[in-house]
């Protein structure tokens, strides 16, 4: 199509008007013209009716004709090509035929075709909507004209607003028409007002700047010249006096104007604004010496006088500083000629804050006034009153300067009178004073209007403007001097002071919600912490400490100068508030812990709910009725502020072992699980829901039981099986659901993900599942909707019967998701062994693959290859193999195109077909270092022997790691072992004496059974092991069992994981089972020394199972010091150390402990080869058991990338359990780790941010006691 006709052009005029009808409201509010062209720009997005505008059917029709073929073409084309697929780094097919396309002659001709026809009847649309213009002016110019006279002279006011009317531009004939109506007897005065205001509407930009600059000047000479009566600050002002009319009449057009003219002063010249804003401010500098007259005693009011009496809250400033365009002119005037303004202001603060004649009364009094301003007709203000009026215009004009990086730089300014000129720090100071001494208390919490005028919500108002903008905060407020003088009343409370102030819990409430906003940034949180300076914060107590201590007294009623009158829950929960900024960080807690606040807050719950109960409830028509109800709500409110702050403490490992020690976690989940299905925001601070809150206590025993005992679990499944199997109720069928393309349809992402944090826990996936069989009925209602785990599982991952495929409505939809569930599950191996053993998911799903073949008489047997054939393939695999990224093939989970979509092998009975085995590894021959060979044979009663190891160690893995393998990772971990258990410093336990008849009446469990056999499949494949190690296996394991069991003490539980002995398998004896090459005796010794150490208690799970060693409360809680320490760390370093990283986890409702946990509880088998699981193992002993956390820091690193991809796809979850692709070669940064840890042998070292590595160190820090023979952990 080369042209567009004539006719075409003609056609094309009524469908573009019909358009442009259609959306003419929307492109009239447009403020500019650039923001027209964004609404046309974008009118598909945001107009609903866009495709059923005529214009638009009829250009897609146009491009239909146009450049079909050219589309199909291309199409074809990009699919030709057999077996190709399109990568992360490839465009997509659309995206391919989109650029081929617009590349084409044809789409270039077609654009300028149909450009140059547009342009033609774009612009006889114009040419008519012109001569329609004319014709309509001609017919009504004389009518318009008197009408518009007569409008002007009888309108025009000289007080009300006059800018709320549209432009009418007047030449000079008019307004000399303007001029000669107007009435000779009124005053010249209210002439030239009323013309000011006509002209301000009316005119060019030009004779508007004009007549403002000289309205300026005028009233800037009335305080300049002799005859000008200006009455002075003694006085007052009598606003019936006819020449204050007159002035406050013009101050009132002037401050109108300064509203108004920010909306429309970009349309026009720079200069017409820079001139409005220097006449402005030349008026406001003006001072009472510059006044002539000779009575220079009495200090004559200045024009901000009458502009604050007008506009107190300074809305003008306001608006003349919120555009970048205005403010960079109003702050280089302010710079360069008219800083006293900002001086006159500062010292207008510092005269208030000063003078000892204002009482709170008197200020109440003032706010008060200041309210009624506008409202009542006063006739008279005192020069108190006026000087109150500047000070809060003042107030809020520099509060909005201290917002902008230039209006700071104006500081430090000097004040008359004053030798040290005021700083920006020394104005933030007076401010927080200025709001001790006049609190202004609130009714039932709530500032009124007439409050907002009190000093200390004004100082409030400015102080929360600078807390929610981060550049602002960080140069006003997170600094020392500024959190002391917030500190101030606490401080002086503490030491048993009384402040002379009234109303001091308005005080606190006002300090405790600044501080909450600085504590829920992190660099106001780490201000807290640990100060500006961190070595003196060390020395000193820091402002945390102080709060905690505060806090923690308010709560116990120990605080002398409040026992008086009891604390009200607002001052309570504005203080647990603040805290609870900190304790949800791991860092905070770690500060705050020595205080117990947990305890604290959940003796205040308790003793709450105690008063509810004891309050009698309302009966209707009796007297106490309302009483009493008002009563029970206080304190229901009271209780329900204690539980969510309590519940806040599970956002950490260590704060959720802390929570369930309280005892209130079951009502602290329930509380939480109230407000999730709401919907409800965590807190005003909070950016995220309670996604990585549930996440967090599903990753525990306790925390598991309790979602499911609040209705959590099974509220979650049920709206699963609805997005599955019945679709929303709420959604309208318009179009049938159309058939799901992914495994996993955008409408159940989230309910998977749910599951997926839900089930990651091995112990959360015993107590929802553990020892319950699955319903299997003969028979399934359509209705029978499923309420638990065991359900799901039931339903739609063990598909052994007919019944349960009839009652699916969407078979392969659901029964895929359930496979897909599997599939993550089964990468924790300990989740494996249990669904195995319970269940026999493997036979299921053999059965399940011999059922999917072909009748086929020339090939019986074919496997029919569809997506859940493929998928079952993929986790038949995965449950067989054990293996690092490098030790295993693993089926992919998509077909390809061409002739064979699936070249990976099906089957239907073990063992694997041989394709998916590799060969072992060849042992090649390593140049072997002969200094450390030397060092491992003359290890005995070395004096230093051990830090040299530990040196050679070090400087091995940075330069040859492949070298610590084989014998001589045995010959190490052997030594090393043996000289740090002949050290009674580092024994911490008592050692396993074994013998061979102690063993003979244990029996292993079901999982434990499949765990020795899936060790000894593993081993066999890395050829470690010989085809009859599983007895040798099994009788180490019987003693590690006896051992747990001499170590284990009694514990009262209702905790599944807790009756018995340790439920999964122990997977740190089994690997050091294959590093000693399945030599049963040798590993024995070997664990019965190492068993003495304090590392055992983090490689080794099993060795701190309901042990004797932790503490009573910590053993009953069912949560392991993995998680409750190891994990506990490792989220505070990850937090300092990869950000970004940490960022995602929240961002995905997933948190690093969970993962770490996973890997840790199986010694990393499936995630890394066996060399670097020995160098894990190696590290962890030789340089001590912190090294658990950075190795976990350092993987988290090496995926930082991955991470944040996935974090954005939003498979964060299942990306680090089924495939983070660790690099062999890069080891995992362990030896950039080390490097940079041991880059100085000779001193004492540290990584940047990360605990020292001394006896202090971050797990190191576990306090060991021992009390006779028992000693523990308090972890």
């Amino acid at each position: 199509m080369s042209h567009l006709s004539s006719k075409v052009e003609s056609e094309l005029q009524p469908l573009l008007r019909q358009l442009l009808k259609s959306i003419k409201e929307r492109i009239s509010g447009a403020p500019s013209v650039e923001c027209a062209e964004e609404i046309l720009l974008h009118l598909e997005e945001t107009d609903e009716n866009f495709h059923n505008y005529e214009l638009v059917k009829y250009l897609r029709n146009y491009i239909d004709t146009a450049l079909g073929s050219v589309i199909d073409e291309e199409t074809e084309k990009c699919t030709a090509a057999e077996g190709r697929s399109l990568g992360s780094g490839q465009d997509t097919l659309v995206q391919q035929v989109t650029k081929k396309t617009r590349e084409s002659e044809e789409y270039k001709e077609m654009m300028k075709s149909l450009k140059n026809t547009m342009m033609i009847v774009v612009e006889s649309l114009i040419n008519k909507f012109e001569e329609d213009q004319l014709k309509k002016e001609e017919l009504h110019r004389r009518k318009q004209h008197e009408q518009h006279t007569s409008y002007c002279m009888d309108s025009c006011s000289d007080s009300g607003s006059s800018f709320n009317q549209s432009y009418t531009f007047m030449n000079q004939e008019q307004l000399q028409t303007i001029v000669g109506k107007m009435d000779p007897s009124q005053p010249k005065e209210d002439k030239s007002l009323r013309f000011y205001a006509k002209t301000f509407s009316s005119s060019t930009f030009t004779t508007t700047r004009e007549t403002y600059t000289s309205l300026a000047k005028h009233l800037e000479s009335c305080f300049t010249s002799q005859q000008s009566p200006v009455p002075t600050l003694f006085a007052g002002i009598d606003i019936t006096s006819p020449e204050i009319v007159q002035l406050l009449k013009k101050f009132r057009l002037l401050n109108e104007f300064q509203k108004e003219v920010p909306s429309f002063w970009i349309r026009h010249p720079e200069k017409f604004m820079e001139e409005i804003v220097e006449s402005t401010l030349s008026l406001l500098s003006v001072t009472h010496e510059q006044n002539r007259r000779t009575e220079t005693s009495c200090h004559v009011l200045e024009p901000i006088y009458f502009l604050a009496l007008l506009d107190t809250k300074a809305s003008w400033f306001n608006k003349w500083m919120h555009g970048y365009y205005s403010r960079t002119v109003v702050l280089r005037l302010l710079e360069n000629k008219y800083k006293s303004l900002i001086n006159a202001a500062v010292r207008q603060c510092l005269n208030y804050f000063d003078s000892k004649n204002l009482e709170d009364d008197d200020t109440d009094n003032l706010s008060t006034m200041l309210y009624h301003l506008n409202g009542d007709r006063r006739t008279y203000y005192t020069g108190h009153e006026l000087q109150y009026i500047y000070f809060v215009h003042s107030l809020c004009l520099l509060g909005r300067l201290l917002m902008y990086t230039r209006g700071r730089k104006l500081f430090p300014v000097k004040v008359k009178n004053r030798k040290e000129p005021v700083s920006l720090m020394d104005l933030l100071v007076l401010l927080i004073q200025m709001m001790y001494q006049h609190p202004k208390s609130a009714q039932n919490g709530n500032i009124t209007q007439t409050d907002s005028y009190a000093p200390a919500n004004l100082v409030m108002e400015v102080l929360r403007m600078l807390c929610g903008r981060k550049e602002c905060a960080t140069e006003c407020l997170y600094r020392s001097i500024v959190i002391d003088s917030l500190l101030f009343p606490i401080s002086t409370l503490l030491k048993g002071e009384q402040m002379i102030v009234t109303g001091i819990e308005t005080v606190l409430i006002n300090t405790a919600d600044i501080l909450a906003r600085i504590a829920s940034t992190d660099r106001g949180l780490s201000l807290l912490l640990f100060g500006e300076n961190k070595k003196e914060a060390a020395r000193n107590c820091s402002s945390a400490q102080v709060i905690a201590e505060f806090t923690k007294r308010l709560l116990d009623g120990e605080l002398p100068t409040l026992v008086s009158t009891e604390p009200t829950p607002a001052l309570k929960g504005a203080f647990i508030f603040v805290c609870r900024q900190m304790y949800n960080t791991c860092e905070g807690l770690e500060v705050l812990m020595p205080y117990s606040l947990h305890e604290a807050i959940s003796k205040a719950w308790k003793k709450a709910c105690l008063l509810s109960e004891r309050i009698p409830t309302p009966i209707a028509g009796s007297e106490s009725d309302s009483s009493a109800a008002q009563e029970l709500q206080n304190t229901m409110i009271l209780e329900e502020m204690l539980l969510d702050n309590l519940l806040n403490f599970a956002a950490t490992p260590k704060g959720l072992l802390l929570l369930q020690q309280t005892g209130a976690l079951n009502e602290c989940v329930v509380f939480m699980f109230s407000r999730f299905t709401k919907k409800l925001q965590v807190s005003k601070c909070e950016k995220f829901g309670y996604g990585v809150m549930v996440t967090q206590v599903a990753a525990t025993a306790p925390g598991i039981v309790a979602l499911q005992s609040s209705g959590f679990i099974k509220a979650l499944v049920m709206e699963l099986w609805s997005v599955l199997e019945c679709g929303r109720d709420d959604a309208r069928m318009i179009n049938p659901k159309p058939t799901p393309v992914e495994p996993i349809d955008r409408s159940c992402q989230k309910s998977f993900l749910a599951l997926v944090n839900l089930l990651s826990s091995f112990y959360a996936v015993y107590e929802l599942i553990g020892n319950l069989p699955l319903p299997n009925k003969a028979s399934y209602s359509l209705r029978e909707v499923p309420t638990s785990i065991v359900d799901v599982i039931d339903r739609l991952i063990i598909m052994n019967s007919n019944a349960k495929i009839h009652s699916l409505f969407n078979y392969e939809h659901s029964h895929m998701f359930g496979v897909r569930l599997l599939n993550v599950m089964c990468c924790n191996l300990d989740i494996l062994l249990l669904l195995e053993s319970q269940y026999h998911v493997s036979e299921i799903l053999l059965n399940a693959q011999k059922e999917n073949v072909r009748e086929n008489l020339e090939n019986p047997g074919d496997f029919i290859i569809d997506g859940l054939s493929v998928e079952r393939n993929h986790i038949l695999v995965r449950m067989n193999l054990i293996g690092g990224p490098s030790e295993r093939i693993l089926p992919q989970r998509v077909l390809q195109k061409g002739n064979d979509p699936y070249r990976w092998p099906l089957f239907s009975s073990y063992p694997l077909p041989k394709y998916y085995l590799r060969e072992p590894l060849k042992n090649l021959a390593l140049k072997q270092d002969n200094e450390f060979n030397k060092l491992l044979k003359n290890s005995e009663k070395q004096r230093g022997w051990l830090e040299n190891c530990k040196k050679h160690f070090c400087r091995i893995m940075i330069s040859k790691p492949d070298i610590i393998k084989g014998s001589i990772l045995v010959e190490l971990l052997e030594k090393v072992v043996d000289h740090l258990s002949d050290n009674p410093s580092e024994c911490f336990f008592t050692p396993y004496e074994a013998s061979d008849t102690s063993v003979k009446h244990f029996n292993h469990s079901p999982i434990q059974q499949l765990g020795i056999k899936m060790v000894v499949r593993y081993g066999r494949s890395l050829g470690l092991l010989k085809d009859d190690s599983d007895q040798e296996l099994a009788v180490l394991l019987m003693h590690c069992e006896r051992f747990m069991k001499q170590q284990q003490t009694t514990i009262s539980s209702s905790l599944c994981c807790l009756q018995g002995g340790y439920i999964g398998h122990d997977w740190f004896a089994s690997t050091a089972f294959l590093i000693m090459s399945g030599d049963g005796e040798r590993t024995l010794k070997f664990l019965h020394q190492f068993s003495s150490l304090l590392v055992s208690a983090f490689l080794w799970l099993p060795r701190l199972h309901s042990s004797m060693h932790l503490s009573v409360e910590n053993a009953e809680s069912g949560i392991h010091p993995v998680y409750s320490c190891t994990a506990y760390y490792i989220e505070m370093l990850l937090k300092t150390e990869v950000p970004l990283v940490f960022s995602a986890f929240r961002m995905s409702g997933f948190t690093p402990s969970q993962i770490c946990q996973h890997w840790l509880a199986q010694c990393f088998w499936n995630y890394l080869n066996w060399t670097e699981i020995g160098h894990y193992i190696a590290v962890c002993i030789i340089l001590g058991p912190d090294y658990q956390v950075y190795m976990c820091i350092a993987l988290l690193k090496h995926l930082e990338q991955e991470i944040l991809h996935h974090m954005q796809t939003q498979d964060l979850q299942i990306f680090l359990k089924i495939h983070p692709s660790f690099s062999q070669h890069q080891h995992l940064q362990v030896s950039c780790l080390l490097k940079k840890y041991w880059l100085d042998l000779s001193a004492v070292h540290t990584l940047p941010s990360l605990p020292e590595r001394t006896e202090n160190s971050a797990l190191s820090q576990i306090s060991i006691r021992c009390r006779g023979s028992s000693p523990w952990i308090s972890c």
